[in-house]
């Protein structure tokens, strides 16, 4: 499960990672702490263990012990229309539900190269020199975060002009900043890109860049180009299966496939890469099947989190989106710096903006940049999914002091977004 391979076990490291910058910045709070803390990577992978097996644990058990479920454990393939081949035995049945998951992207050029993934960087136990990130987004930059705190040097090389694509340049530009003051070093607009290992314990990444020296030599090559899903040993032809041009299982509003009675769900039908929307694939079908509702992938708002810290919360568009799509649009925005409670704890990095179809006064998306931004963005989002105008949240009371109390000043001055 990615909850088990990829989320639980990468935030416990960055819970760790927030202890060692804790650590090193207790002066500016008027707390000295005397120099010398360190990061004991051996011990912060045996937590992270621990954390996981007790999740597998309790899962294995629930399905081993339940004596409506038999557990098969090997690779499954289809051997026909409603049939699956596992251990070289047949299972039949009328419904079929296919979640296998995904995993890391080996982009052309690293072949062959001794390269971690998000899987194999969670079980090193010493901490790299020199970690190069090819990849500048969600994993990349989490991973990049933790191990400087930890005490590598880090480097982070984008294709792109901007981290994280999909997000409004300022959003990018503002985390690349946050992330450049505590030492990360970034390499943009990098293009035929390819690696080579010159020795144990030294790799270097060649670079076509519009500035910088064309070759990066690092300790540690950790890939975050994205993933792909597992897909690729299933047979689905046999099953006559409909895929996509890059692998991912094609589904409908309900999460079926073109074949009646298979489904595909979380991220190997490309509708969602998070835990979050696979277990609301989960609940879609769980619910349309057993209890009669018609639930809809295109029912859900759009909601992720990035675990840098401090944290990104994204509910709905962009404001590039929002103003792409033709409606009418303002905007409430504020800097973290304005917030007392932010001022208070020292971390005054970041900004918070929603963006708002001037016709419906209904909220279209909004961005929370700054400490607590992933546990913020949720009282956005409830908003959204009651569909009810902003105006309910900008006349709502919240405790003070606390970040959430400045939502309510942000939508008092909203400024028209022109064309």
């Amino acid at each position: 499960m990615e909850f088990n391979r990829v989320y639980t076990p990468t935030k416990a490291y960055v819970a760790s990672a927030r202890r060692m910058f804790d650590a090193a910045n207790g002066e500016p709070l008027g707390i000295q702490i005397p120099e010398g803390a360190v990061a004991n990577l051996e011990r912060i992978r045996h937590r992270k263990d621990a954390l996981i097996q007790n999740s597998v644990d309790g899962l294995t058990g629930a399905l081993e012990n339940n004596k409506y479920i038999d557990v098969f454990w090997g690779t499954a393939r289809f051997s026909g229309p409603k049939t699956v081949t596992i251990n070289d035995q047949e299972i039949t049945a009328d419904k079929i539900f296919v979640n296998v998951g995904a995993r890391a992207r080996i982009p052309a050029g690293f072949e062959g190269v001794d390269v971690l993934t998000n899987q194999e960087i969670l079980q090193l136990n010493k901490i790299p020199e020199h970690l190069i990130i090819v990849g500048g987004s969600y994993i990349g930059l989490e991973f990049g975060q933790i191990f400087r705190r930890f005490g590598s040097e880090v480097t982070i090389i984008e294709q792109g002009d901007h981290l994280i694509g999909r997000e409004d340049p300022e959003v990018s530009q503002t985390i690349k900043e946050i992330l450049e003051k505590e030492g990360i070093h970034f390499r943009m607009n990098a293009k035929c890109l390819s690696s080579t290992r010159q020795s144990p314990g030294n790799i270097t990444v060649k670079v076509d860049c519009t500035a910088g020296k064309p070759e990066i030599s690092g300790t540690h090559l950790l890939l975050a180009a994205g993933r792909i899903p597992n897909t690729d040993t299933l047979q689905t032809e046999i099953a006559d299966i409909e895929m996509n041009e890059r692998g991912f299982i094609k589904v409908n509003d309900f999460l079926e496939t073109n074949v009646q009675g298979i489904y595909a769900l979380g991220d190997c039908n490309g509708q969602g890469a998070f835990t979050h929307t696979a277990y609301n694939d989960y609940e879609i079908v769980a619910e349309n099947l057993f209890e009669g509702k018609e639930r809809k992938i295109s029912d859900r708002i759009i909601t992720y989190a990035l675990f840098t810290d401090p944290p990104l919360g994204r509910a709905g568009m962009t404001l590039e989106q929002a103003v792409k799509s033709g409606r009418n649009i303002k905007t409430g925005f504020r800097k973290m710096q304005d917030v007392a409670r932010a001022r208070e704890k020292g971390e005054t990095d970041g900004f918070m903006r929603v963006v708002i179809d001037s016709d419906t006064d209904r909220i279209q998306g909004a961005a929370v940049l700054g400490v607590g931004g992933d546990e913020i963005i949720s009282g956005i989002l409830n908003v959204m999914y009651a569909d009810q105008p902003y105006t309910v949240i900008r006349d709502s009371v919240q405790v003070h002091p606390t970040v959430s109390e400045l939502i309510p000043t942000m939508l008092e001055s909203l400024q028209s977004v022109k064309f």
